[in-house]
C-alpha cells in the first residue's frame, strides 16, 4: 500500500470540521485511504453494498440514528443522504462526524452544496502521483511560491520516462507488467464509469455515444476546447457536447482548464483548455503505448502536458499553497500551459516540453505573463527531458521533468 500524502490535510480537517468529503474518480484509492483512516474506531458503510444502499435510500434518518461517527464510500450514491446528515451535525457539531468518500464532485449538484456549506471540506484525491509511488513529497510549488530554485533528486528520462507517463497513476493499471493489459483496465474502467457513475448523476438519454464522445475528447486533449467540432466527430450539437463533457468532468475524467485572465490586458483568449486527469488512461484512449512513442513521437507532447497537468494537480492537495489552476495564451499564440496562482494573488508559470532542450525562445509565453503580473509573478519554470536545472533569468529556470517528485 502506497502513503497517500493528502492523508495529513484529512486528518487535520477532522478534527475541526464536522464533515469532511475525500472526492475523486473511481479507482483512485479513496476507499482505501478512507478504511486506513477509519482502522478500527470508526463504523464503516458502503452504499455499494445493495442492502446498505437501500437503508440509506429508503429512511436516511433512520439510518444515521445511533451514529456519533461513520464513514460512508460513494455517497454519490445516495444523495437523499446528504440532507439527513446536514441535520445530524446541525444537532450535534461534534467535529469529525462523518468521513464520505465521493467518485463524483458532488459540489457541482446545487442542492448538495446548500445543503452543506460551512459544514463540510471537501479533500481531492486523484490516482497516485509519481511523487507518492517513489515515496517523496514534492516540494516543487512550495519552493516555487517562495522563490527558491527547483530541486532534483530521482531523476527519469527519455525511454524510462515515456513508460512512467503512459503508465498513468491508477493502481490496477500500474501493477500490470505488460503493456496490452495495462490498457485493457483502461478500456474496462471506462464502460464501467458509464454504465455505473454516469448512471448515479446525470439522466442521459444517449448513453451507448458516451464511448465514443469520451474517445474524441481525447484527441483534443491539451488543446483549446472546441465544442462543435468534437460533437460532431460522433454526431452531437455543441450544447450535448458540452453537457456531456460536465459529466465527465464532474467524474474527474477530464478538467477544463480556464483561461488566465487580468484587466490589464484586452488581447487574452477566452477559450478554457481540454485535460484529463489520468495519462495512462488518455494513452489507452488514444491507443498510444511506448512503443508507438518510441517510433513517432510526435504523440507524446499532449499526453506529457496531461501528465504534468495532474501531477500537479495532486500535489497541491498536499502543498501549503492553496493554488487555482488557468492557462496563458493570447491572441498572438503566446501561451503558457499551466497557470498556479495562491490566495495572495502570486503566480507560477509551468511549461512543459518532451524535448531535451530549452532555449530562450521557449520562455516567450513566460515573460509576457510575468510583464502581465508584475510583482505578482514569482517564478517561471520549463520543465524538460533532462537532468540539468538551467537559470535563464533572475526567476526563470529550465528543470528536469524530475522535478515533479523531489523532496529537496
Amino acid at each position: 500500500m502506497y502513503d497517500r500524502f493528502a492523508k495529513i490535510r484529512i486528518e487535520e480537517s477532522l478534527a475541526d470540521t464536522r464533515v469532511v468529503l475525500i472526492s475523486g474518480p473511481r479507482q483512485s484509492g479513496k476507499t482505501t485511504l478512507a478504511t486506513d483512516i477509519a482502522a478500527d474506531k470508526i463504523p464503516f458503510f458502503t452504499l455499494d453494498d445493495t442492502t446498505v444502499l437501500a437503508a440509506a435510500t429508503n429512511d436516511p434518518v433512520g439510518f444515521l440514528r445511533g451514529l456519533d461517527r461513520a464513514v460512508i464510500d460513494e455517497i454519490q450514491r445516495a444523495p437523499d443522504l446528504l440532507l439527513a446528515i446536514k441535520n445530524e451535525v446541525d444537532r450535534d457539531r461534534t467535529a469529525g462526524r462523518f468521513l464520505l468518500t465521493g467518485s463524483a464532485n458532488l459540489m457541482t449538484l446545487p442542492k448538495v452544496a446548500d445543503s452543506l456549506a460551512g459544514r463540510m471540506e471537501v479533500v481531492k484525491l486523484l490516482p497516485l502521483s509519481q511523487a507518492e509511488i517513489v515515496g517523496a513529497r514534492s516540494k516543487l510549488l512550495n519552493n516555487a511560491f517562495k522563490g527558491l530554485q527547483p530541486t532534483v533528486e530521482s531523476v527519469v528520462l527519455g525511454n524510462d520516462l515515456i513508460e512512467m507517463v503512459l503508465a498513468g497513476g491508477y493502481p490496477e493499471a500500474i501493477s500490470r507488467e505488460k503493456w496490452g493489459r495495462k490498457q485493457d483496465w483502461y478500456h474496462g474502467y471506462v464502460d464501467a464509469i458509464v454504465q455505473r457513475d454516469v448512471r448515479d448523476v446525470a439522466q442521459i438519454e444517449q448513453l451507448a455515444i458516451m464511448p465514443r464522445l469520451l474517445g474524441a475528447l481525447a484527441e483534443q486533449s491539451g488543446q483549446l476546447v472546441n465544442y462543435s467540432s468534437t460533437g460532431a466527430a460522433v454526431g452531437l450539437n455543441h450544447v450535448t457536447t458540452q453537457k456531456y463533457l460536465g459529466i465527465f468532468e464532474s467524474l474527474f475524467i477530464v478538467h477544463t482548464l480556464q483561461p488566465w485572465f487580468t484587466n490589464k490586458l484586452k488581447r487574452l483568449t477566452k477559450s478554457p483548455k481540454l485535460h484529463f486527469l489520468d495519462a495512462g488512461l488518455l494513452a489507452a484512449l488514444r491507443g498510444i503505448s511506448p512503443d508507438v512513442v518510441r517510433k513517432d513521437k510526435t504523440s507524446f507532447g499532449a499526453i506529457l502536458e496531461t501528465f504534468v497537468f495532474s501531477e500537479l494537480q495532486k500535489i497541491s492537495t498536499w502543498s501549503e499553497q492553496r493554488c487555482s489552476f488557468s492557462h496563458y495564451r493570447d491572441k498572438d499564440k503566446n501561451e503558457v500551459d499551466i497557470v498556479l496562482e495562491n490566495r495572495r494573488g502570486e503566480v507560477v508559470g509551468i511549461e512543459v516540453k518532451s524535448s531535451a532542450t530549452v532555449s530562450s525562445s521557449d520562455f516567450s509565453g513566460m515573460r509576457k505573463l510575468a510583464a502581465a503580473c508584475g510583482d505578482k509573478f514569482i517564478q517561471g519554470i520549463v520543465l524538460y527531458d533532462h537532468d540539468k536545472i538551467v537559470p535563464f533569468a533572475k526567476n526563470m529556470f529550465a528543470a528536469p521533468l524530475s522535478s515533479l517528485w523531489s523532496s529537496k
